[in-house]
């Protein structure tokens, strides 16, 4: 009798226990390599989470070979694409990879190394200001990130009434890691990814709040600090900076059903990271980092754990060299608000499972193509538009 009575209770948990068992079921890693450091992760499923794949069936299409050093990409209001390139121009390309427009009319670019015409996005009000928004490596006494905007003219061939509404400090000789992405919020207000500028003597000030340089920075569309910024009326603070303790952010992306800001940034060798940013935290680099010194030695003391920094949600060792980011919001329903980035050295498009604020499974996409994966969105028609340091374009789709 109870036996009988208790079935249905025992069936139900049963099939519960099956069904918990469904959604956290996944594979082996992904990342077969030895890492290059012994560093323990902060917490279970940080590194090399269980592996999840694709049963949607989709196309994968190279649509355009001759972009020239692609960096930046924006979707605009009509579903064409914004692409930015390097050595200081952009296009507009129609989602069968055709050039539509040229745009001219940008100021001087530091082209070298990893500094030139950088990210491109586009103001909430586009359809009736036509402003774009973008970065790049400045020139000058030393180079540093500006952030720029001007008006797209009505031929769309070049911006009008260019203006410089952002430059990091402190300016710096050299071409290494200036970020940098640039996101709007949903008040119209602009964050900005700025690098720590990669060598040792700079680095440092990723920690130094009187400098932007290694920081998350939050500025109005003219380029003044938000209202409510965490270190506004701080001495010895910039007003513009939201979040610091960062190396080279190429990744930055508003979860859409959330609203919570997300990055991704290289680490040195190992311990490139995902994170979670929350407004006045610090994120530790250079002295806490689950990578090492290009050299084998350890950075500084060796540290990944610190009180008063906040731990990445996710990283990885090797590095995967991530060069962009985005939330998917297509046509393939089982990766709806999944995160994709591109890895550069690592060759591969990756989709990052995330529940509740931590990685559930991890998968390696078009590994097959030998690329280095520099932009990334999700097209009006719900496919995915990605471009590669090769130049080309691609399109995935649902089949």
């Amino acid at each position: 009798m109870f036996l009988k009575a208790n079935k249905p209770l025992i069936l139900s948990v049963f099939l519960l226990s099956l069904t918990t068992a469904g959604i956290a079921q996944t594979g082996e890693p992904v990342e077969k390599n030895k890492p290059n450091s012994n560093y323990k992760p902060a917490f279970t499923g940080q590194t090399r989470i269980g592996s999840v794949k694709t049963k949607t069936p989709y196309t994968v299409n190279v649509i355009n070979t001759e972009l020239k050093s692609p960096w930046g990409m924006h979707v605009l209001p009509d579903g064409r694409l914004l692409i930015s390139s390097k050595p200081g121009t952009m296009q507009i390309l129609t989602t069968d990879g055709k050039v539509a427009k040229t745009i001219t009319g940008f100021p001087e670019v530091q082209y070298a190394g990893q500094g030139g015409l950088l990210d491109v996005n586009i103001d909430p009000d586009f359809t009736k200001n036509r402003m774009v928004y973008w970065t790049y490596a400045q020139p000058g006494k030393g180079s540093t990130l500006a952030v720029a905007k001007g008006k797209l003219s009505a031929d769309e061939t070049k911006l009008e009434n260019v203006k410089v509404i952002w430059e990091a400090y402190p300016r710096y000789q050299g071409a290494g890691q200036f970020g940098s992405r640039l996101v709007f919020d949903k008040q119209g207000n602009i964050f900005v990814s700025s690098g720590d500028r990669q060598a040792d003597d700079i680095r440092v000030k990723a920690q130094d709040l009187n400098a932007t340089t290694g920081k998350i920075i939050h500025i109005t569309k003219e380029g003044k600090p938000v209202a409510n910024n965490p270190f506004i009326g701080k001495a010895d603070a910039k007003p513009e900076i939201y979040a610091y303790g960062f190396r080279n952010q190429d990744g930055l992306s508003i979860n859409p059903v959330t609203g919570a800001l997300w990055e991704v940034e290289f680490g040195p060798r190992g311990g490139d990271e995902v994170n979670l940013i929350k407004p006045g935290s610090n994120y530790g680099w250079p002295y806490v980092t689950y990578g090492i010194e290009y050299s084998g030695e350890k950075v500084y003391e060796g540290i990944q754990q610190k009180a008063g920094t906040v731990q990445p949600v996710y990283y990885w060792d090797p590095v995967i060299s991530p060069g962009c980011m985005m939330f998917y919001t297509g046509n393939i329903e089982e990766w709806k608000n999944n995160m994709f980035i591109g890895a550069l050295s690592g060759q591969h498009i990756i989709r990052l499972v995330i529940k509740n604020n931590k990685v559930v499974g991890e998968e390696r996409l078009l590994a097959d193509k030998n690329e280095r994966w520099r932009c990334i969105a999700t097209g009006k028609d719900g496919a995915i538009y990605a471009a590669t340091d090769g130049g080309k374009l691609y399109k995935i789709a649902k089949q």
